[in-house]
């Protein structure tokens, strides 16, 4: 009962008592017999909540939220309810800054290399297997590190026909989804792999025939533009 008038006495000057009474479930004759009692204990518990949340605040940079304070005064066994920090925060103007977790990005775009047309145009249907693929890298934190995963779907059946793991996203890693696609499904002649635009070796392209040292001679048939035909 004492946090559901707490979080009443910090949000009095927002919202209105009897409101809060109604939503909190409490009457107001409660409230006000709560709040006309000698306040000299209820101060100072409440102001040194208040400087405690202020040290944890400051202690970590400004960075932890009203939820990962309200944990160390518990610790502590100070009996504070996560409304009234949260509260004392707003109080306070304490706002947690929140860094944004490094990701790594897997479409690195190589300005270096000539434009190549998309030979897909947006339509990433087949009539046949083998005819049109696509294919992307994604990665998958670990406690050791990230593990890349590159996946090749076949466009006309929508099943991944490949794929491949590894520690980096380099040009290896997606011929091996490719070569795994192989195994799984015909390569038809002609044959389109379109991927984003990155710096991966022969792959910084948008849409290709694929002919990165040799796939037209293992993979049956896929060639790149501006190495091979179109």
């Amino acid at each position: 009962m004492t946090s559901k008038y707490e979080l009443i006495d910090a949000e009095k000057d927002t919202y209105p008592i009897a409101k809060m009474c109604l939503w909190s479930d409490v009457s107001r004759s409660g409230y006000y017999h709560w709040a006309t009692r000698p306040q000299s204990a209820t101060d100072a518990r409440r102001e040194k909540i208040r400087r405690l949340v202020q040290e944890i605040f400051d202690a970590n940079h400004g960075i932890y939220g009203y939820r990962r304070i309200h944990a160390v005064p518990r610790r502590s066994g100070i009996d504070a309810s996560l409304e009234l920090v949260r509260a004392i925060m707003r109080g306070l103007g304490l706002v947690a800054c929140q860094p944004r977790p490094w990701r790594p990005a897997t479409t690195q775009a190589d300005g270096g290399q000539p434009a190549i047309p998309d030979l897909v145009r947006r339509d990433f249907t087949a009539a046949e297997p083998g005819t049109r693929l696509v294919g992307d890298i994604t990665y998958i934190p670990t406690d050791e590190g990230f593990l890349y995963l590159a996946t090749v779907i076949d466009c006309h059946s929508k099943t991944i026909a490949g794929w491949a793991m590894d520690d980096h996203y380099k040009t290896p890693l997606i011929e091996a989804a490719l070569k795994s696609a192989t195994k799984t499904i015909t390569i038809q002649k002609d044959c389109v792999f379109h991927s984003d635009r990155g710096s991966n070796g022969g792959f910084n392209r948008s849409s290709q025939h694929l002919d990165f040292g040799g796939v037209q001679d293992r993979y049956g048939g896929l060639e790149q533009e501006g190495r091979g035909r179109a």
